[in-house]
């Protein structure tokens, strides 16, 4: 028996996810940096890129990770700044880009003026962030009039359920409650002869429109993605992956 108790576990809760992720900061790095081996690369970076308005003022990432987004971004002619809740992840970022800027922030307590961007993205970063209604009204709060505000996450009917096989046919199988927010993940996921674990929050999609309806931001676009990593008419094809969706500032 454990000589002192951790007070999260004895009262049932969750650690906060900033903590999960920074703790496999490494894994994910060597996850996010191999070629081809992440969805990033092989085709939901090019996705997401029809979404970006044409670069004009200033940029911000939240959540990015070790900067791989940034860097695409700087490429692509965007002034660009990152956030992201790990100082690990940040670390990375600024080995790898070191005339960027890379800052140590919680997404919800954005530490930039109002109105200071003209662009926000937030790829693959909101299902794991806990006050994610916060972030989306801090990233209003920096955006100018008219700024827009890009996103990716999991897709919420994705992370509800899951394949009861591997077959193409297989039934995908929503067992819960798919309107009840709740902790996924925290398992080791294998692929390619890498490990990482993910750990991340289902929420219906309606939380996440009402979190953009409430900070003022009109959805213009929206896709939905399949995975096109998994072979021609494999189950993966059938539903999406992920959501990416565009909204303004009014």
């Amino acid at each position: 028996m454990p000589l002192t108790e951790d007070p999260d576990a004895a009262e049932g809760r969750s650690s906060p996810l900033a903590d999960e992720w920074d703790k496999e900061a490494q894994s994910w790095v060597a996850w996010a940096r191999k070629p081809g081996h992440d969805s990033y690369w092989t085709f939901h970076r090019d996705i997401f890129r029809t979404l970006l308005p044409k670069p004009a003022g200033r940029a911000l990432d939240v959540g990015c990770g070790e900067g791989r987004l940034p860097r695409d971004l700087k490429s692509w002619g965007y002034e660009v700044a990152g956030v992201d809740a790990s100082a690990t992840l940040i670390r990375f970022a600024r080995e790898a880009d070191p005339d960027g800027e890379y800052t140590v922030a919680d997404a919800a307590e954005l530490p930039f003026g109002d109105s200071t961007f003209s662009l926000v993205t937030a790829f693959m970063a909101l299902q794991d962030i806990d006050r994610y209604d916060a972030a989306i009204s801090e990233m209003a709060r920096v955006l100018v009039d008219g700024g827009y505000l890009c996103l990716a996450i999991v897709h919420p009917f994705a992370s509800a359920g899951e394949f009861q096989g591997r077959e193409p046919d297989a039934p995908f199988v929503v067992a819960g409650s798919y309107l009840e927010p709740r902790r996924i993940g925290g398992k080791p996921y294998v692929r390619g002869g890498m490990s990482m674990i993910f750990n991340s929050e289902h929420r219906p999609l309606q939380a996440y429109f009402r979190a953009l309806s409430s900070a003022g931001l009109k959805v213009d676009r929206m896709t939905e993605v399949p995975d096109a990593m998994d072979v021609p008419g494999g189950r993966w094809q059938r539903i999406p992956n992920f959501l990416d969706l565009r909204a303004q500032k009014a």
